[in-house]
């Protein structure tokens, strides 16, 4: 399975000039070198985001019991493989509650091996953090381009999108504000749970929340209509707390 997952890999490169599904373009270099790819024994991939060298930030339901993880190094010669060694997923997730689309603790702390030398790390925010409608913020993962084809997955893209609705600590909808998720618009897809959601203030970037489910135009099932987002606003002392036991300072 391992050796299948890095032939993947190998058409895998940390930049494209595509973009998520939509047709953003790609994510500033600072950006894009923060966000990671994440494997697993049963075939599937997420987005996460590097808060260390060996501390990565992804979904909760990327890293499900019963399986191994890796990381995708995107190193000078070719895509390696790089082993995870412990996965802390936040003790209040519960997946069925992600699968009806409601709020859950949707965050999780992958602790590697050893550091990853390609990775730049960003800062962790959400503290004291509020939300209001029309919030801009910058998605940037790694799923796929085309709805169903995971050939064009792998490669890191971003969506400037604007939140929606009523959002507060539980949980955040975000959409392209050109069709307002009722056509067919930017958002995050297959292989995007997991990435880091950005707040740009002054030019510096900080994780505000992660990717967690998705829908089509008009709440249809799919991709282009709504990203949800789990704000890390609720969660951040666990994380910090975990990352500390993990032998990391946030």
């Amino acid at each position: 399975m391992w050796r299948a997952l890095l032939a993947l890999a190998c058409c895998i490169t940390p930049l494209a000039a595509a973009a998520m599904v939509g047709g953003a373009g790609t994510p500033a270099p600072a950006l894009a070198h923060a966000v990671v790819v994440i494997v697993g024994s049963r075939g599937n991939f997420c987005s996460g985001v590097a808060l260390a060298p060996d501390l990565v930030l992804t979904a909760a339901h990327c890293v499900l019991p019963g399986a191994d993880y890796k990381i995708v190094e995107y190193g000078a010669r070719a895509p390696e493989l790089r082993d995870v060694t412990q996965v802390r997923a936040h003790p209040s997730f519960a997946l069925q509650t992600l699968l009806a689309h409601r709020a859950t603790a949707d965050v999780a702390l992958l602790k590697l091996a050893a550091p990853l030398s390609s990775a730049s790390p960003v800062a962790l925010g959400g503290r004291d953090f509020a939300v209001a409608a029309g919030d801009a913020f910058t998605v940037a993962g790694a799923g796929v381009a085309v709805r169903g084809d995971g050939k064009s997955g792998g490669t890191v893209r971003a969506a400037d999108l604007v939140a929606t609705g009523q959002p507060g600590s539980l949980q955040i909808r975000l959409h392209d504000a050109a069709t307002k998720g009722e056509k067919a618009g930017l958002g995050a897809c297959t292989g995007d749970s997991g990435a880091p959601v950005f707040r740009l203030d002054a030019q510096r970037a900080s994780v505000i929340g992660v990717v967690s489910w998705s829908t089509g135009p008009g709440n249809t099932a799919g991709c282009g209509g709504l990203t949800g987002v789990t704000p890390l606003s609720r969660y951040r002392d666990w994380i910090t707390r975990t990352a500390k036991i993990l032998g990391n300072q946030l």
